[in-house]
């Protein structure tokens, strides 16, 4: 492999990332996730299925 190839391998491996941001905080995802599961289960028992 040439410093060229390499060097233009690099340069489409950063490029291929995807994903989005990292925040590093996972805080309020976890928070929002538990809320669904509380809300879901409300609805569950309002509505007689369980």
């Amino acid at each position: 492999m040439t410093a060229t190839t390499a060097a233009a391998h690099a340069h489409h491996a950063r490029r291929a990332r995807t994903g989005g941001p990292e925040d590093g905080s996972k805080l309020m995802e976890h928070i929002a996730g538990w809320a669904f599961v509380v809300v879901f289960a409300m609805l569950v028992t309002r509505l007689g299925l369980l």
